[in-house]
C-alpha cells in the first residue's frame, strides 16, 4: 500500500485522539491547535491520493476520554456526527461534555478544590470546488465562570497537479471571565492565522509547514491565581495583549511493509518572552487487515515569560507565579490502537478505537509552597472511542 492511501488513515486516528485533548480548557490552546493542523494534513493527503480534493467521510463516533494529572482530573463523553449533503458539501456537529474536580498545586495551596462542569458544541461545514477546500466552523463554550465563543475558516488549494497543497485559515474568538461569588467581570479577545503547505516529495515520504500567529487582548489570567512577591501573596497580574507565533515542520515516509515513520518539530516564541521546543516522534504498523498500532514519544521544553517568579524580590508591574508560564520539560509515551471490528465494502465501517499516554512534567523554577521543593507531576491520559464510517 502506498504511503499516499495509507497515513491519511494514521493521521485521522491521530486527530481524533488530540481532539479529546483539545476538550479541557486548561489544554486547549496547544491541543485544539494540533488536532486542526492534523486534520487539515489528513484530508490534504486523503486529496492527494486521489489527485482531487474529496469530501471527508460520512462518520459518527462516540468517545469517552479521561485526564487524571497534578491533582486535576477531567472526563466526559464526546460525540462528533459528520454528513454530507451532496457531493460538494458536508455538514458536521460535535459535543464534549467535561467534568472536572480540581485539587491542583495552585488550588491546594490557595484555595479549597472544586468541581465544575464544561460544554462545547462545534458545528462545520466543508465546501469542495474543483482542487480546493474550504471549512467553516463556529464553536461554543461554557462553564460557570468561563464562556468561549469562535469562529473560523480554512481554505486549501491544491497545485502543480495535486503534489503540493497550500492552506490558508483564520479564526476569531471572543471569551468572558468570571468569578465565583462575583459573576462574569471581564472579557478577552483572540485572533489566529494559520499558514500551511504540505508536499509529496516522493511515493513514500510527505513533507507538511505549518505557520500560526496568535494576538490575544483582555484578560489573559485567572481571577483565582496568585503570585508571591516577598513571599507574600498579591493578585496575579498579567499583561492585556500578547503575540505569539509557532512554526511546525513534518515529515512522513512509509517504510514499505506495512507500516511508517514520522518525525516533527514545532517552535514557539511570544511576546512574553516565552520560548518553547516540541520534538516528537512516531510509529504505526497495521497488523493484518482489522488492527492499526501507534506508538510516539514527544519531549517538550520551555523557558519562563519575562514576569514570572517563583517569589519576586521587587514590586513590578506584572507578575505571574502561573506554572504553565514558567520554565519546565515535559515528556511524554503514548499509543493507539484500532480494530475494525465490522466492515462491508462500499456501505460502512465500524472500528474500536483506544488510546493512552503517560506523561512527566518537571519544573525548575516552581515550587511546592507545602515543602519547599520543585513541583514534578505525572499525567495519566486516555481515550476509548467507536467509530463509523459509512
Amino acid at each position: 500500500m502506498a504511503a499516499t492511501s495509507r497515513l491519511p488513515v494514521l493521521l485521522a486516528q491521530w486527530h481524533q485522539a488530540l481532539l479529546a485533548l483539545a476538550a479541557r480548557r486548561r489544554m486547549r490552546l496547544p491541543y485544539a491547535a494540533a488536532a486542526h493542523m492534523l486534520g487539515v494534513l489528513a484530508g490534504l493527503l486523503s486529496a492527494g491520493a486521489a489527485r482531487a480534493v474529496e469530501l471527508p467521510e460520512d462518520r459518527a463516533d462516540v468517545m469517552y476520554h479521561y485526564y487524571d494529572g497534578g491533582g486535576t482530573k477531567a472526563s466526559g463523553p464526546a460525540v462528533l456526527v459528520r454528513k454530507s449533503l451532496a457531493d460538494k458539501v458536508s455538514l458536521s456537529g460535535s459535543y464534549y461534555l467535561d467534568m472536572v474536580s480540581n485539587a491542583s498545586i495552585d488550588v491546594v495551596t490557595t484555595a479549597s478544590p472544586y468541581k465544575e462542569t464544561r460544554r462545547e458544541e462545534v458545528l462545520g461545514l466543508d465546501y469542495v470546488y474543483r482542487d480546493a477546500a474550504i471549512t467553516v466552523s463556529a464553536s461554543n463554550s461554557s462553564e460557570p465562570d468561563y464562556t468561549a465563543k469562535s469562529a473560523g475558516i480554512d481554505v486549501s488549494q491544491e497545485v502543480f497537479g495535486g503534489l503540493t497543497t497550500v492552506s490558508l485559515g483564520y479564526t476569531r474568538a471572543w471569551d468572558k471571565v468570571g468569578q465565583k461569588g462575583i459573576g462574569f467581570f471581564d472579557a478577552a479577545k483572540h485572533w489566529r492565522y494559520r499558514l500551511g503547505a504540505t508536499q509529496i516529495l516522493t511515493p513514500r515520504i510527505l513533507m507538511s509547514a505549518n505557520f500560526e500567529a496568535v494576538s490575544d487582548d483582555g484578560f489573559l489570567g485567572s481571577p483565582y491565581r496568585v503570585a508571591r512577591v516577598f513571599g507574600a501573596a498579591v493578585p496575579e497580574r498579567n499583561p492585556r495583549t500578547r503575540t505569539s507565533r509557532s512554526l511546525m515542520l513534518r515529515v512522513i515516509g512509509d517504510l514499505g511493509s506495512r507500516d511508517a515513520l514520522r518525525a516533527e518539530y514545532r517552535y514557539f516564541w511570544d511576546t512574553w518572552d516565552i520560548r518553547s521546543s516540541t520534538v516528537e516522534f512516531g510509529y504505526s504498523r497495521y497488523f493484518g487487515d482489522l488492527w492499526l498500532g501507534d506508538a510516539y514519544l514527544r519531549y517538550y521544553k520551555q523557558a519562563h515569560a519575562l514576569f514570572y517568579s517563583d517569589n519576586a524580590q521587587a514590586e513590578t508591574l506584572y507578575i505571574s507565579r502561573n506554572r504553565q508560564l514558567s520554565s519546565f520539560k515535559s515528556y511524554g509515551l503514548g499509543t493507539r490502537v484500532a480494530y475494525s471490528a465490522k466492515r462491508v465494502p462500499g456501505k460502512y465501517e465500524i472500528k474500536l478505537n483506544g488510546a493512552l499516554e503517560r506523561a512527566r512534567f518537571t519544573f525548575s523554577d516552581f515550587t511546592d509552597l507545602r515543602d519547599g521543593s520543585k513541583y514534578s507531576y505525572d499525567a495519566t491520559i486516555v481515550q476509548v472511542f467507536v467509530s463509523a464510517t459509512f
